[in-house]
């Protein structure tokens, strides 16, 4: 068999890779977006490594937009295999491909409402219209493909190459995919790890472990560091809070992902106002994506842990408390541009790269009774990677603003597994996998996370390029 990387190699975004077993048929791995830089990531979303008419099927490991962004345009150059998934993910990638469309749509329109401007004022401006990568009607075909499965069923999905799914951990419905192919007298086991979620972490169940496999790939996001532990985690959460909202009577600003780490951030902050020390201020969700998956994590309660389960006993909405509000009208989303209210605004997307959230940070970047508060992985070149990395000054809607506002860090909300969590979800491989392939991860993570694993024994444990393929 062959392994194609599409995808999330050398870099985070865009996971996708391609088997292709000796026969012929084919399997695609994850088809995410890419993000980032704008003019590299639309060549990069516009191409394929593969011609889709040949894929057979496709295995999604979760919903985020990294992995599962380019689905419709996948379908709708030719795609006409089974997509399998779980049945929250399912549920959720119906709504995050809707909402990725109508970014895409209204980016498109603005795009060219501004090239048709510049080319009536000079005749000899060079630029062309852009097309969106693909539409809601895009979407709504691309749906009728997905096959949803529960976790820890052993499936035959075509023949001879059966599937079971183990819970990541990572998201609500995320899973590490395990693969047994048959093809002669040959057996291979063979694992990819999707994004490997953390223990001990609030809502969702514990990552286990994968089947025991021949073959590996596994994400590398932050091979090069560890978390801080919970406990830091609220305290230091809590005095940001206070710092900014009480002593200063500013904004905390929270560029967070809709899926997943707002219904982390929104649960913790339940916690934090149950126990009497949450400020008397206004909370905002203000993102109708994250009001949307809000919803579908209420309804996949067989994914919550076991602690979320006991907290529903005394707290039946453990993403509902006084003061909170979820906001869809986008008028009511404007009104908080100009609010001078001390306030805690939760938006999408985390990168800073589309949405509400620009608008937010827009708005109050320039003032120093503000905190940005960075809860995530930014790419380098979006604007949430820029704050992240100390810029004094940022470019937003044609305008150059200062950053007086504070800039708060906070790694440890990831839902990725440091280099230890990581390590710990691998160790049942380290006597069967005779090849690790290291995806998802910058070059830095992914080169200290192969030296972690060499050290540990791992056996020929490599790290492949964009389009590079390797014959098993």
């Amino acid at each position: 068999m062959k392994i194609k990387f599409c995808g999330a190699a050398r870099e985070v975004t865009g996971s996708c890779h391609l088997i292709t077993l000796d026969d012929g048929f084919t399997i695609l791995l994850d088809c995410g977006l890419f993000q980032g830089n704008v003019e590299k990531t639309d060549k990069q979303n516009t191409n394929w490594y593969f011609d889709p008419r040949e894929i057979d099927l496709m295995i999604l490991s979760h919903a985020h937009i990294d992995h599962c962004g380019r689905i419709p345009k996948l379908v709708k150059d030719g795609f006409k295999g089974d997509i399998f998934c779980t049945h929250a993910t399912r549920d959720l990638v119906s709504i995050m491909l809707m909402d990725a469309a109508h970014i895409q749509e209204k980016d498109t329109l603005r795009y060219n409402e501004r090239l048709e401007q510049k080319l009536s004022k000079n005749q000899q401006y060079k630029g062309k219209k852009r097309e969106a990568l693909y539409t809601a009607k895009d979407v709504a075909k691309a749906m009728e493909n997905f096959v949803g499965m529960g976790y820890d069923r052993l499936i035959e999905i075509a023949p001879g190459v059966h599937l079971i799914f183990t819970d990541a951990g990572h998201i609500l419905g995320s899973a590490s995919v395990s693969l047994r192919i048959k093809r002669g007298g040959d057996d291979l086991r063979f694992a990819f790890s999707g994004d490997i979620g953390r223990p001990d972490r609030p809502i969702l169940k514990d990552p286990h472990p994968m089947i025991p496999s021949d073959v590996i790939l596994c994400e590398s996001t932050y091979g090069d560091r560890d978390h801080i532990e919970k406990p830091q985690e609220i305290n230091r959460f809590t005095e940001i809070i206070h710092h900014t909202c009480v002593e200063k009577r500013g904004k905390v600003i929270i560029p967070a992902f809709s899926l997943g780490r707002t219904q982390e951030i929104v649960y913790l902050l339940d916690q934090i106002e149950k126990a009497g020390n949450l400020p008397d201020i206004p909370v905002y969700v203000d993102s109708p994506l994250a009001v949307n998956a809000t919803e579908v994590f209420r309804s996949h309660p067989e994914c919550f842990d076991f602690d979320l389960h006991q907290y529903i006993l005394s707290d039946p909405d453990p993403f509902g408390f006084n003061r909170l509000y979820y906001i869809h009208d986008v008028n009511e989303s404007k009104k908080l541009n100009t609010s001078k209210e001390p306030c805690i605004i939760i938006s999408a997307a985390g990168m800073v790269n589309a949405g509400r959230i620009k608008h937010h940070v827009f708005n109050n970047v320039d003032q120093s009774k503000n905190t940005l508060l960075f809860v995530g992985y930014c790419s380098p070149e979006t604007p949430g990677g820029i704050l992240r990395s100390g810029a004094e000054f940022i470019k937003m809607f044609g305008e150059v603003k200062p950053v007086r506002a504070s800039i708060e860090i906070m790694d440890s909300f990831s839902a990725h597994g440091d280099r230890t969590e990581m390590l710990n979800f691998l160790s049942n491989q380290v006597n069967t996998a005779s090849q690790t392939f290291l995806v998802h991860g910058d070059v830095e993570a992914q080169d200290a996370f192969k030296v972690l694993l060499d050290g540990k024994g791992f056996a020929n444990v490599s790290i492949p390029n964009a389009g590079e393929e390797v014959s098993l």
